[in-house]
């Protein structure tokens, strides 16, 4: 087929939409920043209309100059910021609590006596990150008088929702698995759990999968009457675009924040250092198990430097400073902004800069927090290594911050193994026009679309152990300050 996908990828920071050719070349894109809204310290809020705006401007735009007929749309997200909107009016009743979010720490350690049951149950540690805790927050602030009345979805069923004018309320197993409301073994809702979080099951959108039809779009004339073919978490939208359709296959996204995810097939791996069992999307368009590690802050530390203190008008600016000086002079940057995810799990740690002299400059602190991405994946990856015993060959990698070749090149130093970067960093974008697209015939099956993949360049190690495991050490001993 001839035919073109269309692909919504609706992210922490921006929006991004593109229309991508049977070949797998993205031929039109446009993107939106959107506000971030900090009430208070560790608090971190969208206003659910500002991402639907920006949806509808990104999709106007990519699909006013399209070459020809569109098949399908993909919609790929930003996976446990949490909307709660009126079922009547379609009106959100309080601001997205985002996944960055710490408000429900409390709330979580309240839950401690039943950690195992939702690690067992849900693949996940009780932590604000996850939806649940989020949900019941909102019903105990706004005061709604009848929660059965409102609706509960991930940003990708609310979106879902507004593209289909309120006609459909639904989910699919990858968000699904990201609420501490979902049995992923069972591929359900989970009463029990949804009780003990104090989330109404009536609020809980239908959970469809990864490739199922999920409407047509009828709230955006210039694609009236589009199916939406595709819904899919971002990481694991990434996993398939990497073409990681297979156990033991890895890829790492360098965005907002850094997500580093293995599928594992259909083992589930009940993790012991510290990372996420979750669901993915097999080559048979199936769910499948991963093993994830979540990074909290990863390009998120660029945007403060630009936007908090002003070091660097561009992220694209980072590279030529950090190149500008040999080393980090033994500055350390842990960007703990929201606590340290995967494999620390530290709710409450903060941000810290260490090792600062009167020699230090913005170069070295710029240089300090592209290497903080570095390690951070490092981190992850030694977990998963220990849990799985398996020692990739290789790490696939995408994400806007996957562009800067200083980053891939000593993350390539600091892990020992070649990072390869494809022709396109979009990964989250394409495996959502991927699975829509096999889903509607563009692609007869998943290998078909990974045939099409290319690779850009292949970063391989070049730093001496000495000094991998000195900078590794000095790393863990600023992580150590962060964790105190």
């Amino acid at each position: 087929m001839s035919a073109f996908v269309l692909a919504v990828d609706q992210g922490t920071t921006g929006t991004t939409t593109i229309l991508v050719d049977a070949k797998g070349r993205v031929v039109r894109r446009a993107a939106r920043e959107i506000p971030q809204h900090f009430p208070k310290p560790g608090w971190v809020e969208h206003d659910p209309e500002d991402l639907w705006r920006s949806v509808v401007e990104t999709i106007e735009e990519v699909v006013s100059g399209a070459p020809g007929p569109i098949a399908a749309l993909g919609i790929t997200n930003q996976r446990e910021t949490t909307i709660l909107w009126d079922r009547a009016s379609g009106r959100p009743i309080h601001r997205a609590i985002v996944w960055q979010c710490r408000r429900t720490a409390d709330a979580c350690r309240a839950l401690a006596p039943h950690e195992t049951m939702f690690r067992a149950r849900t693949g996940l540690p009780l932590d604000a990150y996850f939806s649940g805790t989020k949900i019941r927050w909102i019903l105990d602030h706004v005061g709604a008088a009848d929660p059965a009345a409102l609706a509960f979805g991930t940003v990708d069923t609310w979106l879902v929702w507004k593209l289909t004018g309120g006609r459909v309320h639904a989910t699919d197993p990858t968000n699904a698995s990201r609420t501490l409301l979902y049995d992923i073994h069972r591929e359900s809702w989970d009463p029990e759990l949804a009780a003990l979080l104090g989330v109404p099951l009536a609020m809980l959108p239908e959970v469809r999968g990864s490739a199922a039809h999920f409407g047509e779009v009828t709230a955006i004339d210039a694609i009236a009457g589009l199916p939406i073919r595709a819904v899919v978490g971002d990481q694991q939208s990434a996993l398939f675009g990497q073409g990681c359709i297979t156990k033991g296959s890895m890829k790492n996204t360098y965005g907002t924040g850094g997500f580093l995810m293995m599928n594992t097939g259909r083992d589930a791996v009940l993790s012991k250092h510290g990372l996420i069992t979750t669901l993915g999307v097999g080559g048979d368009m199936k769910p499948c198990f991963a093993l994830e590690g979540s990074v909290f802050i990863a390009g998120a530390a660029m945007q403060w430097l630009r936007d908090g203190l002003g070091l660097i008008a561009h992220a694209s600016e980072s590279e030529a400073l950090a190149r500008s000086v040999p080393d980090n002079a033994g500055v350390y940057f842990v960007p703990a902004f929201t606590g340290l995810g995967a494999p620390h799990w530290a709710m409450d740690a903060r941000g810290a800069i260490v090792g600062l002299t009167r020699g230090a400059t913005k170069a070295h602190l710029v240089r300090a927090a592209l290497e903080a991405l570095a390690y951070q994946t490092r981190d992850v990856f030694e977990a998963m290594r220990e849990e799985t015993g398996a020692a990739p060959e290789k790490l696939a990698v995408d994400g806007g911050a996957a562009a800067n070749d200083f980053l891939l090149q000593f993350q390539a130093d600091v892990l020992g193994i070649p990072v390869v970067r494809p022709r396109s960093v979009e990964s989250t974008s394409l495996g959502a026009a991927a699975i829509a697209g096999i889903s509607a015939g563009v692609w007869k099956d998943a290998n078909e679309y990974a045939a099409t993949g290319e690779v850009d360049r292949v970063f391989t190690p070049s730093m001496d152990g000495a000094t991998r495991a000195r900078l590794l050490s000095e790393w863990s001993r600023a992580v150590e300050r962060v964790l105190r």
